[in-house]
């Protein structure tokens, strides 16, 4: 049995989506309270001015979040099925972080797409680096 999926207009390699997040202490606390981590780099600002980030920085899993709202507000309805992070340095509080998905990939016969996955601080560091491969079903325009 052959599948064909038609993907959604306008994807093309190469295509970008981006959006902008300022995280605040409230998030990452609230975070912690979902997740259970409650690791002092994320929810102790006075432990966390003594270590090299000078202050709290997110959960590596909340910028996913992000990432995956991305996504769905990108390719809506799109699955997950393949997914590579990194996380390269610190996502401090209080600053404008830019979740960016660039289009490398694409096979329309089998309804995948592959997208680079960033968060980007404002001095241009990467609080989180990866791929991800996602499956979009339906029909395009």
């Amino acid at each position: 049995m052959s599948v064909s999926t038609t993907l959604p207009a306008g994807i093309a390699v190469g295509a970008r989506f981006s959006r902008t997040r300022r995280f605040q202490q409230s998030d990452f606390d609230a975070f912690a309270a979902l997740s259970g981590d409650d690791n002092p780099i994320h929810v102790d600002p006075a432990f966390a001015a003594g270590t090299h980030f000078g202050r709290t920085v997110s959960h590596g899993m909340l910028l996913y979040g992000c990432l995956c709202a991305a996504i769905g507000e990108y390719l809506p309805g799109a699955r997950q099925v393949d997914q590579e992070l990194m996380f390269p340095t610190g996502t401090p509080t209080g600053e404008d972080v830019e979740f960016r998905l660039e289009v490398t990939a694409m096979d329309s016969e089998a309804g995948t797409v592959e997208l680079e996955t960033l968060a980007i601080r404002p001095d241009g560091e990467l609080g989180l680096q990866g791929r991800t491969v996602v499956v979009v079903d339906g029909e395009g325009e």
